[in-house]
């Protein structure tokens, strides 16, 4: 596995020569569009209708063999582009190969068939989805979902130069979400079933791979989970779904952009660096941008344009969110996350849970709105879940933030910036952020103590009601803040600001109430408080106990 990266790079030297009876489809390098007679279904040189190979798009008869054929033509001819016409296409199933390019026609839909109900073999007219590969040697270190890719709808594996693109939908109607349920007999149904599918598309240690512009609803456990994929594009994808939108583990030089997701029950986009592979492989040289995260929205509302809301006493997570982690052994440098909108959902997630070297990671431009925990959530924590002889607290450092508004959120939790002692969060700068929350706590909660939890599965309600109604820095070293205001929208009688065990830092045209002292300092070493609204002008080299 570790010789992958090096095998890989010598297969695109010699691809990239031309190979003899290879050639790379020119709708590989950005063509999503097929001609118009191929669109009409009149077909072509290096163009495969689905429907010249058998499927049929009533939506009632299994595709899944015409599909797969038009595929294996593809590869045969040396690659090209396979067309789904406007249809709906039932289907297990599919494996995608090196030079093929999908294209979802405007009016296509791609339904994954139904799964094997509980206690049964098979699912829609007998068919299953392939089985879940072997990965007992490291299925402890991560959830079962992660450890696997070929029981899903579309999976690809060691293969290169290939996509998917066009307006269609993908429908994943027959996918298990991963989480455990009981029909009236009482059995659990989980994705561990066999012949169940759980996610819509599924790559591992594959390269030069682009997705863009078809819409997802209902992916299974994932959308997409991206497994040591490189050189990897994700762009104007809509995706609508009751569990994670994409996962990217272990990948590098990646671009996400143009996205919305609408996952109220899970994490939106997650860039994660797990063991799945058999070895800590960081997640490096990744962009975010210019995408939309909610968890607001009814199941379907969002790609059917009536964006029905979750009433308030409706149980929703409302997760929604962009969070690196919590799988996190190999690491995440060099990530880039900007022109990103939050609504109705949690807000930004950094974790270095499992050893992760969390560093290099500037955040700008970011607008957020009805928050349901927090703006910012960084845990540098020792839940370390990887082989006990290598596996070691990480670290999460450097870290930038900058040009983010948020409005409405919820006042239970602040932000928070937690390492474990020992093991500080270190170089992070935050700079013209504003924050408004609902405030309304009384002086009760300003008196918690947070516990420390160190190996606890992070999340930002992990340490219950926090006694800030702003940040809260526990294990910290250089931290600096600049025009930084916090605003309850009702009076709120906790500090804004609470340093516990933080070591050098600069606050710098602080803006927050002054009904409560602003600051509260424990263990506080060498702090520095200038041209702020919040408190006096102070510099101290050692505080604890204090409050200003």
């Amino acid at each position: 596995m570790k010789n992958f990266d090096a095998a890989r790079r010598e297969l695109l030297k010699f691809s990239g020569m031309g190979l003899a009876g290879v050639t790379l489809p020119s709708l590989l390098t950005a063509q999503s569009r097929p001609p118009l007679a191929v669109a009409n279904g009149a077909g072509g040189p290096g163009f495969f209708d689905i429907r010249h190979y058998g499927a049929t798009g009533d939506g009632k008869t299994v595709d899944t063999k015409g599909i797969q054929n038009a595929i294996d033509a593809a590869v045969a001819a040396g690659g090209g582009t396979v067309v789904f016409p406007a249809g709906k296409y039932l289907s297990f199933s599919l494996r995608m190969k090196s030079y093929v390019h999908l294209y979802l026609s405007q009016g296509c839909i791609l339904i994954a068939a139904d799964s094997p109900s509980p206690g049964q073999t098979t699912g829609y007219r007998g068919g299953t989805y392939d089985a879940a590969e072997p990965n007992t040697a490291w299925d402890a270190y991560q959830d079962y979902g992660h450890n696997h890719w070929h029981n899903s709808l579309i999976w690809a594996e060691d293969a290169h130069d290939l996509s998917i693109s066009g307006p269609g939908l993908i429908w994943g109607k027959g996918l298990s979400n991963g989480r455990s349920r009981k029909d009236n007999s009482g059995f659990d149904f989980t994705a561990e079933q066999a012949g169940v599918g759980n996610k819509a598309i599924a790559m591992k240690n594959c390269f030069n791979v682009m997705l863009a512009d078809f819409s997802v609803l209902k992916g299974g456990h994932f959308c997409l989970l991206l497994t040591g994929v490189d050189n990897l594009t994700i762009d104007n994808l809509k995706m609508d779904t009751d569990r994670d939108g994409m996962d990217i583990d272990c990948c590098k030089n990646v671009r996400v952009s143009n996205c919305t997701v609408n996952s109220p029950w899970d994490d939106a986009i997650c860039p994660k660096s797990s063991y799945a592979l058999g070895y800590a492989r960081p997640t490096e040289n990744v962009t975010i941008t210019n995408c939309y995260v909610t968890g607001y929205y009814q199941l379907g509302s969002l790609l059917d344009g009536s964006l029905k809301r979750y009433s308030e006493d409706t149980h929703v997570p409302r997760t929604g969110r962009i969070k690196c982690g919590t799988e996190s052994n190999g690491g995440f440098k060099n990530i880039s996350i900007s022109n990103c909108v939050f609504e109705g959902c949690q807000g930004l997630a950094l974790e270095s849970e499992d050893g992760a070297l969390c560093e290099d990671i500037a955040i700008s431009n970011i607008t957020m709105r009805d928050i349901d925990s927090c703006p910012f959530f960084l845990r540098l924590g020792a839940r370390l879940r990887g082989p006990k002889e290598t596996t070691q607290v990480g670290t999460l450092r450097r870290v930038l933030i900058n040009n983010v508004t948020c409005y409405n959120s919820s006042s239970k939790i602040s932000s928070i910036l937690s390492g474990v002692p020992g093991h500080a969060i270190e170089d992070v700068k935050f700079s013209d952020i504003y924050v408004q929350h609902k405030g309304g706590a009384s002086a009760d909660a300003a008196k918690v103590v947070p516990p420390e939890l160190e190996n606890k599965y992070p999340d930002p309600d992990m340490f219950g009601p926090m006694p800030a109604h702003g940040f809260y820095f526990r294990h910290v070293r250089h931290l600096e803040m600049s025009h930084v205001e916090v605003q309850p929208a009702a009076e709120d009688a906790r500090p804004t600001f609470i340093l516990e065990d933080v070591e050098r830092a600069d606050f710098f045209a602080i803006t927050a109430p002054t009904n409560v002292p602003a600051f509260a300092l424990n263990k506080v070493k060498d702090l520095r408080i200038g041209w702020s609204r919040a408190a006096k002008d102070t510099v101290l080299a050692n505080a604890d106990g204090m409050s200003l």
